[in-house]
């Protein structure tokens, strides 16, 4: 089914790299989560205001929320389609993330509602008429909302959006809520027990937890968090797969949402190679990495000397002091200036953030051990550097 529809719907749907086969995607997913989300409401509304249930009425307006949440998708979707402009240089790709926030905090609100309805059911219980009616609609809304999930699944996978595999997780959350209104449902039937307005308080906590995580999923790409361990790997990887890249540090990944991401890196060369080759070598590696990966990547060229022994030497002092303070701690960007009476050391240390009060420390520690193990004065000029930019 998800095949016919995007084969129906979607043109080039293969060519994830193409923003307009991306958005088409997203809000495919849009429209169809809002024509099944509505029609389950409809039923569960129906079944829980007949049969007198406040859990399957708080189902039902679960699946409204998830109809206003496809709603709200479809319109991120859609608004990040915008191309840049003179206000927004960058696009507008992070709509996607608001159109999270936004779901987010409608998800929060109805839960809040739901829970006071429920609670108020607690402590006024009131018998609850359960048919076979009840039971084949709730039957449908979980097959139904299995189907969403793995429908959401893979379009998710398929475009790497973390909006969709939200969604995706919300449809196989909801098939949980609803196996639990409906063993409710079946408990009271068979039994005296009045346990309708539990599974409802349960549902809307439940409904309140996804908010919470949802917003913290959307919230933290808004606030600039770290580049993934994946993304970082992909493009360390990408970089360290030229003969002539030595070493690379400080790479700093920005995310202006699905598509717009851009990304400064250092990378060192040998002094010895001719600048204008590491110049050309630098430039292919940045288109390439744009063509291939989708990444605006901007190249910082750090020329290091290779075949001065001492400077080697002290290097590998330096790395071992460090080691001893904390296995964490590295040097790199090593750069020696030599005095008659002393010996400046220039070099970038990568620094955890929990470490951030030690800097005076680390700097004394290598300064005098280095001026112990090399009989003359040692000074170091040093940059710390954010451990987050040099996993």
């Amino acid at each position: 089914m998800t095949r016919l529809l995007l084969r129906l719907f979607v043109k080039n749907s293969d060519d994830i790299g193409n923003p307009k086969a991306r958005s088409a995607i997203g809000k495919l997913s849009g429209i169809v989560g809002i024509i099944a989300n509505l029609l389950l409401f409809a039923g569960k509304l129906a079944a829980g205001l007949l049969s007198g249930s406040v859990s399957i009425t708080a189902d039902a307006m679960n699946n409204l929320s998830d109809a206003s949440s496809s709603i709200v998708t479809f319109a991120g979707f859609k608004l990040a389609e915008k191309p840049a402009d003179e206000d927004h240089p960058y696009g507008h790709a992070r709509f996607e993330y608001l159109s999270g926030l936004a779901v987010a905090a409608l998800i929060i609100v109805i839960g809040f509602e739901l829970a006071k309805t429920s609670v108020e059911k607690i402590l006024n219980p009131t018998s609850v008429t359960f048919s076979g009616l009840t039971v084949a609609i709730l039957l449908g809304s979980i097959g139904v909302k299995l189907w969403l999930a793995v429908f959401n699944h893979t379009l998710g996978k398929k475009i790497h959006s973390g909006a969709l595999n939200a969604t995706a997780a919300d449809s196989r959350n909801d098939c949980i809520t609803t196996a639990a209104v409906l063993l409710a449902g079946v408990l009271g039937y068979f039994t005296s027990w009045q346990v309708d307005g539990y599974a409802g308080l349960a549902v809307a906590l439940f409904i309140l937890w996804s908010g919470a995580k949802l917003a913290k999923e959307t919230i933290n790409p808004l606030l600039g968090e770290a580049a993934s361990p994946e993304l970082q790997a992909l493009i360390v990887d990408y970089i360290s797969a030229n003969p002539k890249v030595l070493g690379y540090h400080d790479l700093m990944v920005h995310d202006y949402g699905p598509g717009q991401r851009f990304a400064s890196l250092h990378v060192e060369m040998d002094q010895r190679e001719d600048p204008l080759l590491c110049h050309e070598i630098i430039d292919d590696i940045e288109r390439e990495c744009l063509q291939s990966h989708n990444i605006h990547l901007v190249i910082h060229y750090d020329p290091v000397v290779t075949d001065d022994p001492e400077r080697n030497r002290l290097l590998a002092e330096t790395h071992d002091i460090l080691k001893a303070i904390d296995s964490r701690l590295h040097a790199h960007d090593f750069r020696m200036v030599k005095g008659d009476g002393h010996t400046n050391l220039i070099f970038d240390v990568v620094l955890p953030s929990d470490m951030l009060k030690e800097k005076k420390k680390i700097q004394k520690t290598l300064e005098q051990e280095l001026s112990e193990r090399e009989k003359t004065k040692i000074y170091t000029v040093i940059t710390f550097d954010p451990a987050a930019f040099n996993q």
